[in-house]
């Protein structure tokens, strides 16, 4: 058994449906698919997911549109952020938000969902959080460092449930111009004193990735090597250079990373236009024996692609982050 979890920056769920996003979604199917920065009211989104569940139905991954399960977070304040989280696998049970965060500006950034993989098996969950970008002013940097905090307790639960024989995890999402380390942004220089580069802000991937043991999937699989990147400035032609950032992750517990044989970044380009849908990628993971999953960072996988994320017979967590 195989699972491609997807997870995506969708920049605004309406712009990319008229870029044609829809035709993406029927050519690859994924199993799970995480979106942030949704960005629409209920009444618009529910329409889009209903296509979503056609083309899904249409390429034969579910029988039946209906079969396509859904949930997602409106932001609430308006235009911001958002996320939304499709699984073609049963899902059991739903979560919304970090625990402790109250404030409109903590809304539509965190969802979970529990999904089975078998009917034979315990039941894993996949959780989907969205951070939205928040400038380099004190006060939204403090309201980061808030929502940072606060997710570290919750992947201080994912561990130890991990490493109890729980159920696994994984954290997929956009991070939003938080590159970890120099290999994760073109330019790096010239943005170390820039949100998203702060030591600061470096010092809880380095948390995440040492005391509680997560895995950089994509990194693990990749190398110390340049990019891959993830996101582009729409200034110049830093799209067509690869002048970019790495800002789309997975981070997974040790057990399921072991089980990740590849990564595929799409960059959303539809049969139908020559631009890409937005001009950001889809980080493709693939996990093999025991677990199966796939941008998450991102789980869109290219047309030719393998799928992202694999997971087999076991539980295990996935989360979407977006900053």
């Amino acid at each position: 058994m195989t699972i491609t979890i997807t997870t995506s920056n969708v920049n605004g769920i309406r712009a990319a449906k008229r870029k044609g996003i829809e035709e993406w979604a029927g050519r690859n199917t994924p199993d799970v698919w995480c979106m942030q920065e949704v960005r629409a009211p209920q009444n618009e989104i529910d329409p889009i997911f209903d296509e979503f569940g056609f083309e899904y139905s249409t390429a034969g991954r579910i029988s039946d549109q209906s079969e396509l399960h859904r949930m997602n977070e409106i932001c609430r304040i308006k235009g911001r952020a958002g996320v939304g989280l499709l699984s073609a696998l049963p899902v059991v049970d739903k979560r919304y938000g970090l625990p402790g965060l109250e404030d409109d500006v903590d809304s539509g950034r965190w969802i979970e969902a529990d999904m089975q993989l078998h009917k034979a098996m315990s039941l894993p969950w996949f959780a989907c959080m969205c951070m939205r970008e928040i400038p380099m002013i004190r006060k939204k940097m403090k309201q980061k460092y808030r929502f940072l905090d606060t997710m570290l307790i919750r992947m201080e639960q994912l561990r130890d449930e991990a490493a109890h024989g729980g159920k696994q995890a994984v954290l997929c999402g956009d991070f939003n111009k938080f590159a970890h380390t120099p290999l994760d942004i073109k330019n790096a220089k010239a943005n170390e004193t820039h949100a998203g580069s702060l030591p600061e802000e470096r010092a809880y991937v380095d948390k995440w990735l040492g005391e509680l043991e997560f895995v950089d999937v994509m990194r693990n699989l990749a190398g110390d090597i340049q990019g891959p990147y993830t996101w582009w400035s729409q200034r110049g032609r830093a799209f067509d250079n690869n002048v970019g950032w790495r800002i789309d992750y997975q981070f997974a517990t040790p057990e399921l990373a072991e089980t990740a044989c590849g990564f595929v970044i799409d960059k959303l380009r539809p049969t139908t236009c020559a631009g890409p849908i937005m001009r950001r990628s889809a980080l493709c993971m693939t996990f093999k024996p025991l677990f199966i999953v796939n941008r998450l960072g991102i789980g869109i996988s290219h047309p030719d692609s393998q799928p992202i994320l694999s997971i087999g017979a076991r539980l295990f967590t996935v989360a979407t982050v977006m900053k």
